[in-house]
């Protein structure tokens, strides 16, 4: 396993991540305790969560697979999303984060998290609200290091700012989803990290499984995937231009040796910024065929060739 520091922190987390949405939902608890103490047995130390996955189910799960063990992890989960019908059950108000943080604690069964992610930019919220919120558990030791979701490289440039000016302690970690087919980043938001020293986090790299070459076209999924248990996100990908992209990397993951798992998630370590990639796996088996893309390390011309597939699209200026 390949280690990086969590960007300006001192911490090192395992190039890994492991993402939970599924786990306590469509992974069960039992399942899913072994899909992280699979991870953990390899040498995986990175976990991401979410108070809103799964209604708290994931982070319960993951709570009771890392008893024992709470020091060999990087426990990081997110707040900002919608966990009740309230107006103040969403965003990244102070209410809600002092609130959902304690949630958060009660269900991993510690006392502290990792890191902290402001999971959607909030537009209703004030930053400096935010960042307060966050620096306060900094200083009260229920968090150790603060980071962003799903915001533009304008965005975390605001909020390394804003956190300058006011004293706070600054992000580390930028998540954002980012593939073959989702390219945006590397317009503007990978300079920005690179810039600034940030590491970036990307999820969705195998775009729910499609990448993994396991789907094709025009076929019914295997019964026990994604796709099949999940209609609407299938439905998202049957375009020709998806398949199109999938077919090019399977064609290249056979002539370079290596798995389709293994050339994505490859492809997107090799990206500057990118030091840990989120990746969701259902299965013992999965976490094992993902860990094992650390380890391969693609020539210039299979990633120019895997660059060629989609082009990355033009930075639009837009007002903030």
């Amino acid at each position: 396993m390949e280690y990086v520091r969590l960007g300006t922190a001192g911490v090192q987390v395992s190039q890994i991540c492991l993402g939970t949405n599924m786990l306590g939902g469509y992974v069960d608890e039992k399942a899913s305790i072994e899909v992280v103490r699979s991870f953990m047995d390899a040498g995986g130390n990175f976990i991401d969560l979410s108070d809103t996955y799964n209604e708290g189910k994931s982070e319960e799960a993951v709570g009771k697979a890392v008893k024992g063990r709470r020091d060999e992890v990087v426990l990081g989960s997110k707040v900002s999303g919608t966990t009740g019908p309230g107006p103040n059950d969403r965003w990244a108000s102070r209410k809600h984060v002092m609130s959902s943080v304690e949630g958060s604690l009660r269900r991993l069964g510690t006392d502290y998290l990792d890191l902290y992610t402001i999971h959607f930019w909030n537009p209703d919220v004030p930053l400096e609200e935010s960042l307060r919120a966050f620096d306060d558990l900094v200083r009260q030791g229920k968090v150790r290091y603060v980071g962003v979701s799903n915001f533009s490289g304008w965005q975390v440039m605001k909020a390394l700012w804003t956190a300058d000016k006011m004293g706070l302690d600054p992000i580390r970690a930028v998540q954002t989803e980012f593939s073959l087919l989702k390219r945006e980043p590397e317009a503007e938001l990978f300079p920005v990290c690179v810039d600034q020293n940030l590491i970036s986090t990307p999820y969705w790299v195998l775009q729910a499984g499609l990448f993994t070459g396991r789907y094709q076209q025009g076929k019914e999924a295997p019964a026990d995937s994604r796709f099949a248990n999940r209609p609407g996100l299938a439905k998202r990908f049957e375009k020709d231009e998806a398949y199109n992209a999938v077919q090019q990397v399977v064609a290249l993951a056979e002539e370079s040796g290596h798995t389709p798992t293994e050339v994505s998630i490859a492809w997107a370590l090799s990206k500057p910024s990118v030091g840990s990639v989120i990746i969701g796996s259902s299965k013992p088996e999965q976490v094992k065929a993902n860990l094992a893309a650390v380890d391969v390390r693609l020539g210039n011309e299979v990633l120019g060739a895997l660059d060629a597939i989609t082009a990355v699209p033009a930075v639009v200026r837009t007002p903030p």
